[in-house]
């Protein structure tokens, strides 16, 4: 006898496995989500605490350049940034676009918008279980750990959006690789991304730690970026950093270009004109105008500074930054790595496991914040949901 209705499961209640959720639902399919953490998208919320970065809006070329990898990118296509704010404002949440771009609630906040779709799930009749770890494979059924206890559910499709291995405590263990290794699927290891990077401080930069670095420009062997970020305790980190992070962690060097506005013939000339009896901090200040935490670096890492004008303005222009190592995975916004591409077809079914699809940061691809990530774990999510709904519905 066959089920009168099929059954879908999604594990992992973050954005993907929501949005894969709906789509499923939609599709006329009974669907349980099953949630480790007591609540849904956990990490979500801690991302929104700062102010919801939903999506950029910006060209959609040029949004799809962020992407590390062709297929995330073809896929956050098909739901760019123009889908991402169309999906929050069906959600009931007023949007507003910043100087750069970036695309926030005008209630900041993530809360709201969870608040409304989870009750949009609950109303399509979607199943939500929450505090059901996923323990691996019995046979061709998937094992939960649960508040009452042990419990294996043999769906007939289902959707793995389990995040991928940084900040573990809000969820993204990265438990499930070794339960999927074991069926034959690639994992590609995971590496921080959007992290900051260790600097040996001296004991004179101790008063200025945890400032902001604005207006400087940062230069690889690549590209020049303008970003700002924020000098801590245990070393760089903040936005201007984690556009850049994943060519840093690989190896690049990193200058930083204090008076981006001023070409180099127009800084060493301001910098002739002052006495060159005064000390070179005195200059720094007077002719290039830096602020107490540009003239605090300049001092840190341009030493020895030269005294010739037009060398002085080359050195804080093209200012060497020390790097140490990235900061460790369970620091980072996100990781690199995950479920390899080719182990995953063009609709992110594994090969190896018919009938189960994945979803979000699972995939190996990475991209810098501003939005990039969640709309892609969004993109990615819908696709999977999409596809797992049409291969029951066909076989129907």
């Amino acid at each position: 006898m066959t089920k009168a209705v099929k059954e879908a499961l999604v594990i992992g209640g973050g954005p993907a496995g929501m949005i894969a959720a709906e789509e499923l639902a939609r599709a006329g399919l009974s669907v349980t989500l099953a949630e480790a953490k007591p609540t849904l998208a956990r990490k979500f919320l801690m991302a929104g605490k700062s102010g919801l970065n939903l999506t950029k809006d910006e060209p959609i070329e040029a949004f799809l350049a962020r992407y590390s990898h062709p297929q995330i990118a073809g896929i956050t296509r098909a739901f760019g940034p123009d889908a991402a704010m169309e999906f929050a404002r069906g959600l009931g949440v007023a949007l507003f676009t910043g100087s750069t771009g970036r695309v926030f609630p005008v209630e900041m906040k993530a809360s709201p918008m969870l608040r409304a779709w989870t009750k949009r799930l609950a109303d399509l009749g979607v199943t939500i279980r929450t505090r059901w770890r996923w323990q691996g494979f019995e046979g061709d059924g998937f094992v939960f750990d649960t508040p009452d206890g042990r419990r294996i559910l043999a769906p007939d499709v289902t959707v793995l959006a389990l995040g991928g291995a940084s900040w573990p405590r809000l969820g993204s263990d990265a438990a499930w690789v070794p339960w999927l290794t074991a069926k034959g699927v690639t994992i590609a290891p995971f590496q921080p991304s959007n992290m900051g990077f260790a600097i040996d401080w001296s004991a004179h930069m101790t008063d200025l730690l945890g400032q902001p670095v604005k207006g400087a420009a940062l230069i690889t062997p690549t590209r020049r970026t303008r970003g700002e970020f924020v000098i801590s305790a245990r070393g760089i980190e903040g936005g201007g950093i984690y556009e850049i992070a994943s060519e840093l962690r690989d190896g690049a060097s990193l200058a930083l270009d204090l008076v981006p506005d001023l070409s180099l013939e127009d800084l060493a000339g301001r910098l002739a004109r002052i006495p060159p009896k005064q000390s070179l901090k005195n200059r720094l200040r007077k002719g290039a105008r830096l602020d107490p935490v540009k003239l605090a670096l300049a001092l840190e890492w341009g030493r020895p500074l030269p005294a010739e004008p037009h060398e002085l303005a080359a050195r804080i222009k093209a200012l060497p930054v020390p790097l140490g190592p990235p900061r460790p995975l369970e620091e980072a916004i996100s990781s690199a790595g995950g479920i390899a591409w080719d182990s995953l077809s063009d609709e992110l079914q594994l090969t190896a496991l018919p009938g189960v699809f994945a979803a979000g940061e699972m995939l190996d691809w990475e991209a810098p914040t501003g939005g990039y990530l969640l709309t892609a774990c969004l993109a990615s999510g819908r696709h999977a949901g999409q596809a797992a709904a049409k291969r029951l519905l066909s076989s129907s």
